[in-house]
């Protein structure tokens, strides 16, 4: 049994590591195509404009790659910025859901109307019902203290 277990993880480690020399390989084919590229349009605009234009134009060319660059990275942020925001608040609303269908909770909650009685509990129920309402309403409203400037 385990030694399928470490068959199957040495035939993943493997295709990993092959995958990943083949991706170095060619990351380095293509810096090394990049950089021929670049000499090339170089030496082309150094013989028809001069060397100051050739620089700038050089320059040019890396500051909008840079920009590029930059702007995939600021909105991949941004996605996976918005994508733990998602993933936080279905974790939140999963653990409330989830504490309402545990059963020990639901037991002990039986067992406290069962030992108070249920014309006991009603009373208290409408009253915390009640303060549960007034906060949530309240909870919108901005305080007027903090918004009156002191004199």
């Amino acid at each position: 049994m385990f030694q399928r277990i470490i068959d199957g993880f040495s035939a993943s480690a493997g295709t990993t590591v092959r995958l990943t020399s083949l991706a170095a390989g060619a990351a380095f084919a293509l810096f090394i195509t990049t950089c021929f590229l670049c000499a090339a349009a170089f030496i082309s605009v150094l013989e028809k404009y001069g060397p100051v234009q050739a620089c700038l134009a050089g320059a040019g060319i890396f500051f909008l790659l840079t920009l590029t660059a930059a702007g995939s990275y600021w909105g991949y942020k941004r996605q996976m910025q918005k994508r733990a925001r998602i993933a936080a608040e279905r974790a939140a609303k999963s653990a409330a859901s989830s504490m309402l269908a545990d059963p020990m909770l639901v037991a002990t909650g039986l067992q406290i109307v069962r030992a108070i009685g249920i014309k006991r509990l009603l009373p208290i129920l409408a009253i915390g019902g009640v303060a549960l309402g007034i906060m949530a309403s309240r909870a919108g409203v901005p305080d007027e203290a903090a918004a009156e400037p002191a004199e």
